[in-house]
């Protein structure tokens, strides 16, 4: 009967000695845990050279009582005042649907509603009002010089700046490459701030981005994220130049022609395009480099129009396995597969399995940088080529060559003639000379509504076949009869929907 009384005396006493070992542990582990937080806050204090540091994922203590939290404030503060927003007025042609008709090619149905051209004569032609939002980039405060898409600004009529101080200001369009997408517009203000081109060439996956702009009509909205992929192509139009940087900084309808910066504030890209089948934002989106975009708007600015040259090769990349096959120790370049007869690579001296690996000092690894490098160049401009061959260096020296001449830019005839501007013209390919039944003319391209073009009766698709009754086979014929011309009057005989029409421009 005693056990019960023994066992309530033993464990008091047991319980008291435990008591006091855990506070004694308690105590020890308190002070090392302040010891510990109390150094972490003195590095941060010690690492911290600037009030806000750029934004990383830490945990909470290693920011110290009464130290900032991470930001990019300080560095959008002057950022996001070089970003606007562009706001477009144009008009597109309405068509007919009767016209675009299968019935058409009925000669039963011709006869009551009559040929296509002869309605399409008796008819003016209809158009409907279009406005589109984007954005753009101030690169030169001094002259007012604004980087943005060539697709924020296709065919507008108007075309207003609005700043992030809320001044609104028409723009003039200085010029624009579709090639690139890129487009350079100009406004006179007072009290501009530009951002600073970095060097696109220097970053890397997973560098640190901001994106900035007005998606959906939401000025100066700022979203962050990565670079996720660098060189991206084939995004849309294969046949244009594309070197895109991909990002997960979201870009959404509105964001085109806005900045793409690093965490200095530097332009990086001129976001450009999203991949998605909603049309909103799933984390990918592509920017066009700041080098790429620098080099077309010196063209553009500098020329009027960025007019593109050639080298004369057909290449492909060097794999591995080519490499091994050609006997060549190189991890990369293009391999030439063809030297074009006349051409620069020819007079150069550049043969067949011939692996380019630089051009003018900077390394090829891939089709795409050859393409965009000579592209990029002007006609006549030096180039120093570097090859493999033979398990050989080689270096050759030449220019670039003049790109066939199959279409002539909006700019370009412009020039020639200020009553054709708004027109792209182009010659006829083996395609158009089937469907057409004749091989000589000129091929009308474009013509943006509202141009002088537009009012001087052209039309997308009308076949030039003469201009003051002088035959033009190609473009060049055509360039040269608006030449002789010298701004007297212009005769078109043109060919439009199986009829025959003249035109005359005063």
């Amino acid at each position: 009967m005693s056990q019960p009384g023994n066992r309530s005396a033993y464990f008091p006493a047991g319980r008291s000695a435990r008591l006091g070992s855990l506070l004694v542990l308690l105590g020890c582990l308190t002070i090392t845990l302040y010891a510990a937080e109390s150094q972490a806050a003195t590095e941060a204090k010690k690492d911290s050279g600037w009030n806000r540091t750029p934004a990383t994922s830490v945990p909470e203590y290693a920011v110290g009582k009464g130290q900032p939290m991470p930001s990019l404030a300080p560095m959008l503060k002057h950022a996001v005042p070089a970003v606007v927003n562009i706001r477009t007025k144009g008009r597109v042609k309405v068509e007919n649907p009767l016209m675009n008709s299968p019935f058409f090619n009925d000669p039963f149905f011709r006869r009551f509603f009559g040929e296509p051209h002869q309605q399409q004569q008796q008819e003016q032609p209809q158009y409907r009002e279009t406005q589109a939002l984007g954005s753009g980039v101030i690169v030169d405060a001094k002259k007012g010089y604004i980087l943005t898409n060539n697709h924020v600004i296709e065919n507008a009529d108007q075309i207003t700046v609005t700043l992030n101080d809320g001044r609104n200001f028409k723009a003039k369009v200085i010029g624009k490459d579709p090639e690139t997408d890129i487009a350079v517009l100009q406004i006179h203000a007072k009290n501009l701030t530009a951002l600073p081109i970095a060097d696109s060439n220097k970053l890397e996956v997973g560098d640190f981005v901001v994106a900035i702009g007005n998606p959906f009509g939401l000025q100066h909205t700022v979203t962050a994220g990565i670079v996720s992929a660098l060189g991206r192509s084939g995004i849309g139009n294969p046949d244009s130049y594309q070197d895109y940087i991909q990002t997960d900084a979201s870009i959404n309808p509105g964001n085109s022609g806005g900045a793409l910066v690093n965490l200095r504030g530097q332009l990086v890209g001129i976001n450009s395009a999203i991949l998605s089948q909603s049309g909103g934002n799933i984390g990918i989106g592509f920017a066009i480099p700041s080098d790429l975009a620098r080099d077309v708007m010196h063209q553009i600015v500098k020329y009027g129009s960025v007019q593109r040259g050639r080298l004369g090769v057909i290449v492909q990349n060097l794999t591995p396995d080519l490499a091994k096959a050609l006997g060549t120790k190189v991890d990369h370049g293009v391999v030439i597969t063809q030297v074009e007869p006349h051409s620069s690579a020819a007079k150069a001296g550049l043969k067949a399995q011939d692996v380019i690996v630089k051009v003018n000092g900077k390394t090829i690894d891939n089709y795409r940088d050859l393409r965009n490098l000579i592209g990029l160049e002007r006609v006549g401009d030096k180039l120093t080529i570097k090859v493999e061959r033979s398990g050989g260096t080689r270096v050759f020296h030449t220019a670039v060559g003049k790109a066939p001449q199959n279409q002539a830019s909006a700019a370009s005839i412009q020039q020639l003639d200020k009553r054709l501007a708004g027109a792209s013209f182009g010659n006829l390919t083996s395609k158009d000379q089937q469907q057409l039944g004749f091989k000589h003319g000129v091929m009308v391209k474009n013509v943006q509504p509202g141009s002088p073009a537009m009012d001087a009766g052209l039309r997308q698709g009308d076949v030039i076949v003469s201009v003051n009754r002088q035959p033009v086979t190609d473009v060049a014929d055509f360039e040269k009869q608006i030449r002789n011309a010298d701004h007297g009057e212009l005769l078109f005989n043109v060919r439009r929907d199986g009829g025959a029409l003249f035109l005359l421009i005063k």
